[in-house]
């Protein structure tokens, strides 16, 4: 908790959770090419996984973890960038460069999402991702912000530094 935004909302959350959800994709949503479904829901059945939601001014920070035991390396050389779709809801992930963790594998990736609601309406939203795997583990970081905000996102750094603060914490 104190490694989050000063001022900010913060709730608890309790698994299965999923980046992908996170993002703003439901149930049954699906991955092109299939195998990148990984990457954003590294964890989709472990009802153990809990983390924090921090909402404020700058977008709404998740930090969660779970157990998971998938070799991202190979996922990393297929997924360079994907599509997402859900109902009205379409995604592009691209992944970025990972920050490093020693003793971890990492992930990063940026998401843009449209949901087209039935007047038309369009709806833009960007998400920041970082993952850790680590001893049978898997630490989430996602910052979620709206383009176009009155508000500044947090730094892009944020998830980086906040993804290694969360991996201190699991290994204690």
């Amino acid at each position: 908790r104190p490694a989050l935004p000063a001022g900010y909302e913060v709730a608890e959350l309790a698994g299965p959770i999923s980046a992908a959800g996170l993002w703003g994709f439901g149930p049954g949503w699906t991955a092109a090419p299939p195998q990148c479904a990984a990457l954003a829901d590294p964890a989709p059945t472990d009802a153990g996984a809990r983390g924090l939601s921090a909402s404020g001014p700058g977008g709404t920070v998740y930090v969660v973890v779970g157990s998971a035991k998938p070799d991202v390396t190979a996922l990393a050389d297929q997924c360079g960038q994907w599509t997402m779709d859900f109902a009205h809801t379409s995604g592009t992930a691209n992944l970025v460069e990972a920050p490093h963790i020693d003793g971890a594998q990492t992930v990063a990736m940026t998401v843009a999402t449209r949901t087209v609601v039935e007047s038309g309406t369009q709806t833009r939203g960007q998400a920041n991702t970082a993952q850790a795997y680590l001893d049978g583990h898997v630490a989430v970081v996602t910052l979620v912000t709206e383009p176009g905000s009155a508000h500044p996102p947090l730094d892009g750094g944020y998830v980086a530094d906040l993804l290694g603060k969360t991996v201190a914490a699991v290994r204690g």
